[in-house]
């Protein structure tokens, strides 16, 4: 397996998770469960995402799609910002 990615935090990792698992690749999540001990370690490089070897090379360019993602002009919401839309 290798290490090809290291999330921002746990919400982009399980993000990226599921991304990739939308796409057939299967990942796993290093570090998840040393965020608890952020006090005590360093700040950032806990959180990794490995898959398999064969598959890095495509993961990888689904990740950096998803990082140079724009959204689509007029795709904003029309409401003020702090307002509930649901």
């Amino acid at each position: 397996m290798q290490r090809i990615y290291e999330p921002e935090d746990l919400l982009e990792a399980e993000l990226l998770l599921g991304m990739l698992a939308s796409e057939g690749i299967a990942a796993h999540l290093t570090g998840q469960h040393l965020m608890g001990a952020i006090g005590e370690l360093p700040a950032s490089g806990l959180l990794g995402l490995l898959v398999e070897d064969h598959q890095a090379e495509r993961a990888q360019g689904l990740i950096a799609a998803y990082n140079a993602a724009q959204p689509l002009p007029g795709d904003e919401p029309e409401s003020i910002p702090g307002v509930l839309l649901c």
